[in-house]
């Protein structure tokens, strides 16, 4: 079975602080995951143990069946693709074609294969006109982009992005809401961790929310904005169309901006035929 399976999972750190405690979450190939929640609630932890990164010291964490402590983190990587918050922490090489290009050449494939999955990659991130800079000349909402398209060129079944919306203006998120339809239409399963409430709405249909290194809430995002105690827990802000609802005294279901068009459609209707009556 195609998915990732967090069974008990926890981990802890040298310093002997632990990072997130018995973790349990399975996340199935071709699911639109958002991961939310205050800072430090464990989120980034959770998510480099699906990639390999972090290997649980208590429960397991399976790929695919596979127990990723039987494997290397290169070998689960091939599998989960993991987008650092921070690109910085990820790009190291002296062009963006070459940044793209480096997992295709590591993995031996074919000058024409690598090619391909670079021009591909490019397409998908918008990144085109900056192949032949040096990353670190080029705008750091950009930079993100190229950390997501050497990911992309790998091909993998899992996608990570952390924080992806941070630094984004208004032309890249619709590059990310693109690039995330694209994926699911391949049946790629993304996984996110963000602040960013709107972000979430329009791309995911699952949310699970941490708080004090635990898993709180799994379920829809309409059951999750409909739950004050757990957005209180985990420091969460309703996204800006839902808190318009609230203050006009709609159902909390309300998340997106046709639903609240539609509401005030109907409310007028509804005046109208009082009126006319």
């Amino acid at each position: 079975m195609n998915r990732i399976i967090l069974e008990n999972a926890s981990f802890q750190y040298s310093s002997g602080t632990w990072a997130v405690e018995n973790l349990n979450l399975t996340i199935d190939q071709g699911e639109a995951v958002a991961i939310v929640g205050q800072n430090g609630a464990g989120k980034t932890t959770a998510v480099k143990m699906m990639n390999g990164l972090y290997k649980p010291v208590k429960g397991r964490v399976w790929v695919n069946g596979v127990d990723t402590r039987e494997k290397t983190t290169a070998q689960i990587a091939a599998l989960v693709g993991y987008v650092f918050q921070n690109p910085d922490d990820q790009i190291f090489n002296a062009t963006v074609h070459d940044e793209i290009a480096y997992m295709p050449r590591y993995l031996k494939l074919s000058d024409v294969e690598t090619e391909w999955r670079v021009a591909a990659a490019v397409e998908l991130t918008g990144i085109g006109p900056y192949l032949n800079y040096n990353p670190f000349d080029i705008p750091y909402s950009i930079r993100k982009f190229v950390a997501i398209a050497a990911i992309l060129a790998t091909h993998p079944r899992y996608m990570i992005l952390d924080e992806p919306t941070a630094g984004q203006d208004l032309i890249g998120t619709r590059t990310l809401n693109r690039l995330i339809r694209y994926l699911r239409s391949e049946d790629v399963t993304v996984i996110t961790i963000s602040h960013d409430m709107e972000f979430v709405a329009e791309n995911f249909e699952r949310v699970v929310a941490m708080a004090h290194r635990r898993i709180l809430f799994d379920g829809r995002m309409e059951e999750l904005f409909a739950n004050d105690a757990v957005l209180r827990e985990c420091r969460i802000k309703k996204p800006q169309i839902a808190r318009l609802a609230d203050l006009l005294g709609y159902p909390p279901d309300i998340i997106f901006r046709d639903q609240l068009r539609q509401s005030l459609l109907s409310q007028l209707g509804k005046g109208e035929r009082l009126w006319m009556n």
